[in-house]
């Protein structure tokens, strides 16, 4: 069981210095702990690693941004990584493998 702890990261990190007071409010708001964790569950429930398109289809009421955002907090918290392989995406573009370490 992972601890709930390693979920979310501290909003004056989900924005730039000089970002425009909109930013800083929404980057408040945002729930980043859990959409981590919903990121992380996903990639998770693909053993065999998949793409950012299969974290989407799964996630499909989730605005795109919202899902794609969390990519480099679980990378830099350690508990997803990019496996170096590609597969081809429903628009036929190479997408980097991940996997949940």
């Amino acid at each position: 069981m992972l601890d709930l702890n390693l979920f979310g990261t501290i909003p004056k990190f989900l924005m730039r210095r000089d970002a425009p007071e909109t930013s800083k409010e929404s980057a408040v708001r945002v729930d980043s702990q859990t959409l981590e964790k919903l990121v992380y569950e996903v990639i998770r429930s693909h053993p065999e690693g998949c793409i950012s398109d299969d974290v989407l289809e799964t996630l499909k009421t989730i605005p795109y941004g919202s899902v794609t955002a969390r990519y480099s907090a679980l990378k830099r918290k350690k508990l997803i990584e990019v496996t170096g392989e590609k597969r081809n995406s429903r628009a036929g573009r190479p997408q980097f493998v991940m996997k949940a370490v």
